[in-house]
């Protein structure tokens, strides 16, 4: 067993209709929410949240709708970016926040961007990581046909069935070649890691919830209102350079439609970044939340004698 399924306490918390399972570290007023994304869990952010927490913060990672410990509808309207903005707005009013920091990734970074668009509930931070704006995302998918083609898994899981026959066969070889394939450096994702993947996506109606954020997505798409809103709220956006599924160039322009942006890319390193580049991202993070000039991917490995890249 990993040692941070132990490490960080589980509460259950009502949001939306649903019972949301939050794992926790820290206390206090200021709140980190933490939203993850496909094929993840709260578990994704195991390097974040000790951090987080040394900084002030309460941490909360949910199982997002449909994963893990969370309840999984199988209907899936119910997986209509609208709820899910509804899911976190539940979260926030759950947690009381005096500040809130939204940390978000891949799906739940979606999520994010929106929250944060709409302005659903006041957000005082927002870091997304490996994650365009949506108006960039849809922008790439109506016109970039290198972008539709690493998309491909997109269309293929709007089948019914056999999406998860195909996760679920050989062990959930699938799900956790996920990781794997992408992976720089795999060492990052030994076998302990894998299997609380493999056993997340093994629960009753985990695949068919996981994998109704992609149906919903193509069969109830969100109306692209406020679509030229500039976001206010200051925005860190961390993107690992050899990300396989996500094109860097869907990064570029994200300055017009952000008022305070700071973006730092981070090389040898794929879209699991936060996994697989923890010491970077966090040294990334803590000096954008502490006010310092947040340092190159470079920098870091120089003032950690190369220990940030030394697996590489």
């Amino acid at each position: 067993m990993h040692p941070a399924l132990t490490r960080f306490p589980a509460i259950d918390v009502p949001s939306n209709g649903l019972r949301f399972r939050v794992h926790t570290a820290g206390e206090g007023d200021r709140v980190a929410l933490l939203l993850h994304g496909f094929p993840e869990s709260w578990f994704s952010w195991r390097d974040q949240m000790p951090l987080l927490a040394r900084l002030g913060y309460r941490v909360w990672a949910p199982d997002l709708r449909g994963y893990g410990g969370t309840e999984k509808p199988k209907d899936v309207r119910a997986y209509r970016m609208e709820t899910l903005l509804d899911d976190v707005a539940g979260l926030v009013d759950a947690a009381k926040p005096r500040e809130l920091l939204l940390v978000a990734h891949d799906w739940g970074g979606m999520v994010g961007w929106e929250f944060v668009r709409r302005r659903v509930r006041p957000v005082d931070r927002f870091v997304a990581l490996n994650i365009p704006h949506p108006v960039l995302m849809r922008r790439a998918l109506r016109s970039n046909p290198r972008q539709l083609a690493r998309s491909w898994y997109m269309f293929m899981f709007q089948l019914p069935f056999v999406p998860e026959w195909y996760l679920a066969r050989g062990d959930y070889r699938a799900i956790k070649g996920a990781f794997m394939s992408m992976a720089i450096d795999r060492k990052r994702f030994p076998k302990e890691v894998l299997d609380v993947y493999r056993d997340n996506a093994a629960q009753p109606g985990a695949l068919r919830g996981m994998l109704n954020w992609y149906r919903a997505a193509l069969r109830h798409p969100s109306p692209a209102k406020g679509a030229a809103r500039v976001i206010e709220t200051p925005t860190l956006m961390l993107w690992g350079e050899e990300d396989k599924a996500l094109g860097k160039e869907l990064t570029f322009g994200t300055e017009d439609l952000v008022r305070d942006l700071t973006v730092r890319y981070i090389p040898e390193v794929s879209h699991w970044v936060q996994q697989e580049a923890p010491e970077t991202v966090n040294a990334m993070l803590e000096a954008w939340l502490t006010g310092k000039q947040v340092p190159q991917a470079w920098e870091v490995a120089r003032a950690s004698g190369g220990e940030a890249f030394a697996s590489r």
